[in-house]
């Protein structure tokens, strides 16, 4: 037989595609991210003059609250007045203003506010208990010695911050982080402060609650609208937010919704119940020691050395929840180290200039962050100015601080949230399918909720927590130590991961490790370098 031209070969069968393994991906798989990619600027990088300065204007709102809150909360148990309340505003204001300044130009370098900090509940608390039963001529006087006395200790108990800092040994402690401890450190550093969140804005719902339902609805689901819409409520929707419900929380103040209320409900939802603005001086700039020589007792100092060691450890989960958010690298342990003995300065100048408690970098404002998509350097630093000028002109200043606290508690539910849910990104960097990591991640983030939890339940108002002994400043550290969720997540989750199986690949260390030296990864220098070379006038053993 003859074959043909036109005789064709049957094609050959094709074997089907051998079925997907098991357990192995059956949609898109999201590689993991140094940097985030939906940032509008990232921390060296700016929006225009307005756009700035209307962003700093929103950093220094969200500030305001906590400072409000613990000068309210403070200078009644100290014996002052509303008019030393007001002082206190100011001073706490004038101080983070310093403080950030100081921070984002020679520490960190990250776009992080230094704020007051509620961790110095416990050590100032027993301050004003140990003046309790002393006999003043009044009771501004006794609130004029407790200021002194607390001046005393914080301005001392820096020292040891400074040392740990600017002697490296903080950074070099930091070098024991992987991304598994990462991971509960920065989740708790958000999670750890619920209590200032819905438990707040419930004080007064009817002003809370719209303020949650109104920044979520506006910030998340209204910007869609239009393209024009998604750029001013993505960016200044917060500040839309707080003007419609402060005004109409202003409007049941003026229609007398609260007159007949309790105590407690008109200090929550009236507008006008914090008395700072009629208390407040048109102009007055903070100077040192503006209570008086400062008081130095040693139980005094130690207790607040415990609360110092807690704010250093809050920083740094701050400190890496601001450079994820930031589009920078994880901060160097040179850089934690340089950021820390600079806070040490910082507290040093609070008790100098007579704050009320020391500072560390704010949770809200990092959070402030990831909701505008904002991580720039210059917007932070600008809100410094608003801080100087709201702090000396105090008319003005309280005028703002006289925004009810529920409206701040709706803000924090946001913010708060949004950074621990940056601590979880971090798991992206080590492997979210080992045992081993789970164990770790699991028992770090629950201790550091739960051991808080317990420690904070069972501290009275007078500052007495659940380890008493005869030694009261002992008490005060460790009381104020396991107060701290991030310290105790730092704990448990370092000594876990570095003592089961250390070696192990899933740690995800590996990731880390370039990071964490000055020359390790050529982003160092580019986000963490001091400006105007600096560098090369300071010996680099203290950078």
């Amino acid at each position: 037989m003859v074959e043909t031209a036109n005789h064709h070969t049957p094609p050959l069968p094709v074997a089907p595609p051998p079925p997907a393994p098991l357990g192995g991906p059956r949609g898109p798989v999201f590689p993991p991210h140094e940097q985030l990619h939906q940032l509008h600027f990232c921390i060296h990088s700016n929006p225009s003059w307005p756009q700035a300065v209307m962003l700093a204007f929103q950093h220094y709102i969200v500030m305001l609250g906590t400072t409000v809150l613990i000068a309210s909360t403070f200078v009644p148990l100290m014996g002052g007045n509303n008019g030393d309340k007001a002082r206190v505003v100011q001073t706490l204001l004038f101080m983070a203003g310093v403080n950030t300044l100081l921070q984002t130009l020679i520490g960190s370098r990250l776009p992080t506010v230094m704020g007051s900090s509620f961790t110095y509940f416990i050590p100032v608390m027993s301050i004003v208990d140990d003046f309790s039963d002393k006999a003043f001529a009044s009771e501004h006087e006794r609130f004029v010695y407790t200021m002194r006395a607390v001046q005393g200790s914080l301005m001392v108990s820096s020292i040891i911050i400074v040392f740990l800092g600017y002697s490296r040994a903080w950074g070099n402690l930091t070098r024991f982080f992987s991304p598994v401890v990462l991971v509960p450190v920065v989740c708790v550093v958000g999670l750890g402060l619920f209590t200032r969140g819905f438990p707040q804005l419930a004080n007064c719902v009817e002003i809370g609650l719209p303020m949650l339902i109104l920044l979520v609805v506006g910030q998340q689901y209204l910007k869609r609208i239009h393209p024009r819409a998604q750029l001013i409520l993505e960016r200044f929707g917060l500040l839309i937010c707080i003007a419609i419900i402060w005004a109409f929380a202003g409007i049941l103040t003026v229609a007398g919704a609260y007159n007949n209320a309790m105590e407690q409900t008109k200090r929550s939802c009236r507008v006008d119940h914090s008395y700072l603005i009629s208390s407040s001086p048109w102009i007055r700039i903070p100077y040192p020691f503006q209570w008086g020589a400062p008081v130095f007792r040693a139980s005094h100092i130690f207790g607040m050395m415990g609360a110092a060691l807690v704010t250093s450890a809050e920083s740094t989960g701050t400190f890496f929840a601001a450079a994820r958010l930031a589009g920078a690298t994880p901060p160097p342990a040179h850089v934690l180290s340089r950021s820390i003995g600079l806070q040490g300065i910082s507290l040093f100048l609070d008790g100098l200039f007579g704050a009320t408690v020391g500072t560390t970098a704010s949770v809200e404002n990092v959070g402030l962050l990831g909701l505008t998509h904002i991580g720039s350097r210059r917007v932070v630093q600008i809100s410094t100015a608003f801080m100087f000028f709201f702090s000396i002109l105090g008319k003005f200043g309280a005028f703002f601080a006289s925004i009810p606290l529920p409206i701040f508690a709706a803000i924090y539910c946001v913010l708060f949230g949004i950074v621990a849910a940056t601590g979880i990104s971090f798991l992206q960097f080590a492997n979210s399918n080992s045992m081993r990591n789970l164990y770790v991640l699991g028992v770090s983030l629950f201790l550091g909720v739960s051991i808080s939890q317990y420690f904070v339940s069972h501290t009275t108002n007078d500052g007495n927590g659940p380890v008493k002994t005869d030694g009261g400043w002992f008490n005060d550290i460790l009381n104020t130590i396991f107060s701290s969720p991030p310290t105790v997540a730092i704990i448990v989750g370092t000594l876990l991961d570095n003592t089961l199986d250390p070696r192990h690949a899933d740690r995800g260390i590996q990731w880390l490790i370039p990071f964490q030296h000055r020359k390790g990864d050529a982003r160092n220098e580019e986000f963490y370098d001091l400006p105007l070379r600096i560098h090369e006038l300071i010996p680099t053993r203290h950078l």
